[in-house]
């Protein structure tokens, strides 16, 4: 959708970004039924465990060592509309459901935290409305 950004997106999913992060884009998706909200962001090392914790996943987020999905995977709401890889297709990301359903607006919220380089991060946030 038009003019809904990385402010717009991370309030409608209800999640309060650290002020550290970086790189910071966000995408709403118009949908047939539900829309899909997009926010992604890089965070330091340190500031990773106290984002996702405040989070509050209701079960341990999952390590993959290997990407769930080959290369040129194109999901119904990608990340690459927003320039990013699609972190299905990474390797070596910590992933799962943060809340399903979750409590107001939104149905579901997925997170998966990748890599950048050896000290840094980027969050993704995919969330259903």
């Amino acid at each position: 959708m038009k003019g809904v950004g990385f402010a717009r997106v991370a309030e409608d999913l209800g999640v309060s970004v650290p002020r550290a992060a970086t790189e910071r884009v966000g995408a709403r998706q118009k949908g047939f039924q539900d829309d899909v909200l997009l926010l992604a962001f890089v965070l330091p090392a340190g500031e990773v465990d106290r984002f996702v914790d405040g989070l509050a996943p209701e079960n341990e987020l999952i390590r993959r060592e290997k990407a769930a999905a080959p290369a040129g995977y194109e999901p119904t709401a990608p990340f690459a509309h927003l320039g990013l890889a699609e972190p299905e297709t990474l390797d070596g990301v910590t992933t799962g459901p943060v809340c399903a359903p979750c409590a107001g607006q939104l149905d579901s919220l997925d997170i998966t935290v990748a890599p950048v380089g050896k000290d840094r991060s980027r969050i993704y946030l995919r969330g259903i409305d």
